[in-house]
């Protein structure tokens, strides 16, 4: 059997691994969170891992908090950078598979395409550089059978996401801004969840391998918050603005949106529609 540990537990990502995990009797999860292991010290991940005989690691664990990161480097990088090359280190010493999780905010939002996975990154935040550290950490420290997965726009319904805070500013809010000039591709976590576990079993690779994976389709943020208004029956005004007039600690990519080419022909697999997806998860 497999033993799965999967860090960063209580998060939207690894709460949907948790809700998939019994469709997968044949995987023993392991779900911690920071109070459980702490993923930046060495010695508390070998033990964990010699303790539970883990052969896969899925790291969902990340800083995530985009603009208190310009605030907070030092955490930023400890958790998105040190941690990676920690785990890394472990995976390859133990021969174990990592599937590592990263983002779109490692490029700088200025292509005119879906950006592809051989695009050179150019972060233009904390968050997104220390992400990017993170990758290449991993990528030098090459562990076999291992890949990095970017994602893009995660909401879910579990924890803090764009759909919970236009729900939320919409029970108290006659009007909504919504920045109209980012575009990218909303991802619904379980959908990334029951994508990573279907290729699980396909992962055999002597490099680090990296792959892009969001829902099809791109929209603005503002065309976001107008599927989730009609979709919840609400009735308020939405104004679009431009990024200029909502200025924020950290920049963000105007363009994210990832071609998602690489891992649908590599591991033979479909992605739905960012709206049908949306949809069919928040109903009414």
């Amino acid at each position: 059997m497999n033993n799965i540990l999967v860090t960063g537990g209580n998060g939207q990502l690894g709460s949907e691994l948790k809700e998939l995990a019994p469709n997968y009797p044949e995987y023993n999860f392991l779900f911690t969170n920071v109070s459980d292991l702490d993923i930046t010290d060495h010695s508390s991940v070998e033990e964990f891992i010699e303790s539970n005989n883990i052969n896969v690691i899925i790291n969902c664990a990340a800083y995530t908090a985009v603009d208190k990161a310009e605030t907070e480097l030092e955490l930023a990088d400890i958790i998105n950078h040190l941690a990676v090359a920690n785990i890394a280190q472990m995976a390859k010493v133990k021969n174990i598979k990592l599937i590592h999780i990263s983002t779109d905010y490692v490029f700088d939002g200025t292509n005119f395409k879906p950006y592809v996975e051989t695009d050179a990154p150019n972060p233009q935040s904390v968050y997104g550089k220390t992400k990017l550290d993170g990758e290449l950490a991993m990528r030098q420290i090459n562990p076999a059978n291992s890949i990095i997965i970017r994602t893009s726009w995660v909401y879910s319904k579990f924890g803090n996401n764009f759909v919970k805070t236009i729900l939320r500013l919409a029970e108290t809010r006659d009007e909504i801004s919504v920045v109209s000039d980012q575009i990218g591709s909303p991802t619904n976590a379980a959908d990334l969840g029951q994508i990573i576990l279907t290729i699980l079993p396909k992962i055999q690779n002597k490099a680090v391998e990296v792959f892009h994976y969001t829902n099809e389709g791109v929209c603005s943020w503002y065309d976001f918050a107008v599927a989730i208004l009609e979709n919840k029956g609400i009735n308020i005004k939405l104004t679009p603005v431009l990024s200029q007039s909502y200025p924020t600690l950290a920049e963000r990519p105007l363009n994210s949106a990832l071609s998602k080419n690489k891992i649908k022909l590599k591991f033979k697999i479909s992605i739905p529609n960012w709206e049908d997806s949306f949809s069919n998860q928040f109903k009414n």
